[in-house]
């Protein structure tokens, strides 16, 4: 499964949810307004109240855990929210007759780093690997002086970074998306404005 095809998963997921959730509330609040108003005839509440007597007891406690597991899926689906689809671990040679290596998907990230990060003109260095661990894709967030060569970077992170990274891993291809953003230079603190 691509990362493309498991966001547009996830969409439809809260889509469904949000509707099913709007059902749920709007089927329970309805009934509850209109016996609330009188509509569905003077005292409709109160006999509701009155046929449920001493059993009706243990609703208020039923009512609390139901809003607890509510609350409970609500934050599970926040959290879910939240992931971002990074592989933790890379197979490295998948084809070896040998067995499966994997290496951690940290080490890799942060030698990339490294290596990326004493370019000149690059302040900040920033991989992400997502999809798989066999065919992982690569989001890379540059931050660059303002002064940065950028066609020269890109032509570097492409032809040196990447592919060693590519390399590394004994992929055939390596899918990257290569975001750059430019910072000013720093200012130099004991410089005094005449």
């Amino acid at each position: 499964m691509t990362a493309a095809s498991a966001a547009r998963r996830t969409a439809r997921g809260n889509r469904w949810g949000l509707v099913l959730a709007g059902v749920v509330l709007v089927a329970l609040a309805v009934p509850a307004l209109a016996a609330g108003r009188g509509l569905l005839g003077q005292g409709a509440a109160a006999e509701e109240l009155d046929a449920v007597g001493a059993a009706g007891a243990w609703l208020p406690y039923a009512v609390l855990a139901a809003a607890v597991v509510v609350g409970l899926l609500a934050l599970r689906w926040i959290f879910v929210q939240g992931r971002t689809g990074a592989v933790r671990r890379l197979v490295v040679d998948p084809e070896s007759r040998s067995g499966t290596t994997e290496m951690p998907a940290g080490a890799a990230r942060s030698a990339f780093e490294e290596a990326v990060g004493e370019y000149a003109g690059v302040r900040r260095a920033r991989l992400r690997m997502t999809a798989s661990a066999r065919a992982p894709h690569v989001r890379l967030d540059l931050t660059v002086d303002e002064d940065a060569d950028v066609p020269a970077l890109w032509r570097r992170v492409r032809a040196e970074a990447l592919e060693d990274l590519r390399s590394a891993l004994d992929l055939d291809g390596l899918p990257a998306v290569v975001r750059m953003s430019m910072v000013p230079p720093p200012k130099n603190p004991r410089r005094t404005l005449a």
